[in-house]
């Protein structure tokens, strides 16, 4: 090396790059050189020439103890460069020492990093939507883009990129991945939690051998979970893993195999220790998605995607879609429910979720049971309930995607049997509609309430439709598409016709319809039933209504309702008898376990006969229990004979349904249920001695407040000790 004099204490080093030896060589990219040292990094850039030679100086205000050199391609940070596994040269101090001008030996480009360089970090685009389940957009969303990395229970994610959903809930996410990291810096950039999917599936490796047990897991990345597994090789299980522990992982890992079972789940998943891990080296990301809107509350979660959701080596393009929960804004725009064309009509295309032509005795529906969500949906002799469903609660109606023209204000009538009869006053809940509005990037929110008036027109409470408020509140600029300054979308409820609170009738059948007013000079005029589209007749709907009232003071008091069993008897539940061997037992009594037989007379009633189902378990130990109805020697009897049980031997049944109690004389859409004889052998009900608990829950088919969830149910539970000391 040729040193000539500088200042004392200033050091240039002038470091020569060839590149020669690369076949079908080109002058791009440019590299740059990273010096570390104990002043920090520092760079320079050199564009080589046509032979594939160049040089770059660096120059330094004192000579550093030593000097690590790195070499990469341009346009990377420093510090990226600095943590990459490619080419390096140590300068030693004692080259440094004389300061001057220092050039040194040519560093030699193999042609296998100069083309490594070429792709070892690259641009992908990731292009999508983000839409609710129904398809319509999520705007003014931020999609944030994770690459996600697992390691034994747990996992990591690094985010890549951001973007903001337009209008029509498109987004595009643009970012660098680089591979080829050392793995100490690709550690530093990662933060770890614990993931309870990937404890699940290290359970699978427990089933598979009884024997093996995994020590619990803390909050952050250790060996500690394989303790027990490791504890006769000396290897540290007790702290946390860091980056000096990375390259003893594949040792580890091989030791570990030879006392695991085979998980091929965990292998495909690469999961270690069942697959290598090297995931600094690995130069596809595997992406994950977040989705936060300002809808409702800041930041509010639409989507969050966890391990089962990755999208593993993904390609420089990508495309998505992400579909958001139910927490989400959507524009409520698009017709989706035809008919489509604005015009002085409408047709209710839905209620609670149902369209029109899944509730009986509508438009396109089985003409029976009429007013009842799924009509016939049951088949007779099946263990089955989601069928014949009538409605409770707050029930929303929505009309077909387009706007009803000609229509200032509207009321509903309905018709009990006794005629058309306005809606009274407070029938009906008001309607909040929110709304997203932009002016370019920002965002801003808010929601209209339309509330039922009584003061308009005496003796009738009528709403404001929609269109009318658009055309005459405080905004002049709601969306559709091409309408000039079109910015502010409705972001839920758009096509709400109507939430009737169906507590405030009798238990039946209604007819309901809708009367179209005019606003003239303040005053509302000229009702008219707003005619169905297509034709000249009248619109209807038609509902069957079933609610229940809890009232502790009207309750069979022997019951006990109130904590653990709801004071109601839509549907009651009960347990009448319990005999062992014919011996009356008594709650919280004990009884010898051993042979015998164990009888319970219970009731599971619905008196409004939409009886849904009814089951009988019993519960003990420590997170056991025992389903008696379908035991091989259960059998259920109605204690009135002829009724029908819901129940059946052949094929077992494990609940009381609806559907069985349809094939047994049960007439569509009732079955009140009743009391029921359960008879079963005490050494299956039984299996151990424990103490039992007894649990009969019953429920309804009715949809309650628009939820399929068979919310009118009923517990009632019953404690006894079988085999234990009194």
């Amino acid at each position: 090396m040729a040193q000539s004099k500088k200042p004392q204490g200033a050091v240039t080093l002038e470091i020569p790059l060839d590149a020669s030896g690369v076949e079908d060589f080109t002058p791009d990219p440019a590299l740059k050189v990273v010096a570390r040292s104990s002043a920090g990094l520092r760079s320079a850039t050199v564009k080589l020439d046509k032979s594939g030679k160049g040089t770059a100086k660096l120059s330094f205000d004192e000579p550093p103890r030593s000097v690590q050199l790195h070499v990469g391609p341009d346009g990377l940070a420093d510090d990226e460069i600095a943590g990459m596994d490619t080419l390096t040269q140590k300068v030693p101090a004692r080259v440094l020492a004389g300061g001057g001008s220092i050039r040194l030996t040519p560093i030699l480009i193999p042609p296998f990093y100069w083309y490594w360089w070429l792709r070892w970090c690259r641009v992908f685009t990731v292009r999508g939507r983000v839409v609710c389940a129904d398809g319509t957009p999520v705007p003014a969303a931020e999609v944030c883009a994770f690459d996600m990395d697992g390691w034994a229970f747990w996992h990591s994610k690094q985010q890549v990129g951001c973007a903001t959903t337009d209008q029509n809930g498109a987004f595009e996410i643009r970012f660098r991945w680089c591979c080829g990291l050392w793995p100490w810096y690709w550690w530093r950039r990662r933060v770890w939690e614990f993931d309870p999917d990937l404890a699940k599936l290290f359970g699978s490796a427990v089933r598979m051998n009884p024997d093996l047990a995994f020590d619990p897991p803390g909050g952050v990345p250790s060996l500690k979970p394989f303790a027990t597994l490791l504890r006769d090789t000396g290897i540290d299980t007790t702290s946390p893993l860091g980056p000096d522990q990375l390259d003893s992982l594949e040792r580890v890992r091989l030791r570990l195999l030879e006392r695991l079972p085979q998980v091929p789940e965990l292998e495909r998943l690469h999961i270690w220790p069942f697959h290598p891990w090297y995931p600094w080296r690995d130069c596809h990301p595997d992406l994950v998605f977040r989705v936060t809107q300002d809808c409702g509350q800041p930041g509010t979660v639409i989507v969050d995607e966890g391990w089962f959701d990755t999208r593993w080596n993904v390609p420089t393009d990508l495309t998505v879609t992400l579909v958001a929960n139910d927490k989400a804004c959507c524009i409520d725009d698009g017709c989706q429910d035809p008919p489509c064309d604005d015009d002085e009509c409408l047709v209710v295309t839905s209620v609670c979720g149902y369209t029109i032509d899944q509730i009986g005795g509508n438009l396109g529906a089985p003409a029976a049971p009429v007013g009842y969500a799924r009509p016939g949906a049951v088949t007779a002799g099946t263990q089955a309930y989601n069928g014949d469903r009538p409605f409770g609660g707050s029930v929303n109606v929505v009309k077909n995607g387009a706007d009803t023209l000609g229509v200032d204000y509207y009321e509903i009538e309905y018709d009990g049997g006794s005629g058309w009869t306005p809606l009274p006053f407070g029938w009906a809940h008001n309607i909040t509609r929110a709304w997203l509005q932009t002016d370019g990037a920002l965002w801003t929110s808010g929601a209209e309430v339309f509330k039922w008036d009584n003061t308009l027109a005496a003796g009738h409470s009528v709403i404001e439709s929609r269109e009318h408020f658009e055309a005459n509140g405080p905004f002049n600029d709601w969306f559709p598409p091409g309408a000039p300054g079109s910015s502010r979308f409705w972001t839920s409820n758009k096509y709400l016709l109507m939430s009737l609170d169906s507590t405030k009738f009798a238990d039946g059948t209604y007819r309901f319809r809708v009367i179209g007013w005019d606003l003239v000079g303040g005053a509302l005029q000229n009702p008219q039933v707003i005619p169905l589209c297509g034709t000249q007749q009248d619109n209807e709907l038609v509902l069957t209504f079933d609610n229940r009232v809890v009232d502790s003071a009207t309750h069979d008091p022997t019951h006990l309702c109130g904590s653990v069993h709801t004071c109601t008897t839509e549907p009651d539940t009960h347990f009448v008898a319990v005999r062992i061997n014919g011996q009356s037992v008594g709650p919280c009594e004990t009884v010898p376990s051993g042979p015998g037989t164990l009888e319970i007379d219970f009731m599971a009633l619905d008196p409004d006969e939409h009886l849904g189902g009814y089951s009988l378990i019993a519960t003990y130990g420590l997170n056991q229990s025992r389903n008696l109805l379908n035991q091989p020697g259960s059998t259920v009897t109605t204690l009135v004979p002829g009724l029908p049980s819901g129940w059946q031997a052949a094929p077992a049944s494990s609940e009381g349904t609806y559907g069985v109690a349809l094939a047994q004389g049960a007439v569509a859409p009732h079955w009140r249920g009743g009391s029921f004889r359960l008879t079963v052998p005490l050494t299956e009900a039984f299996p151990e001695p424990c103490c039992y608990q007894l649990e009969l829950r019953a429920w309804k088919r009715t949809v309650v407040s628009c939820s399929g969830n068979y919310d009118h149910r009923n517990l009632s539970e019953y404690t006894l000790g079988v085999g234990v000391c009194p």
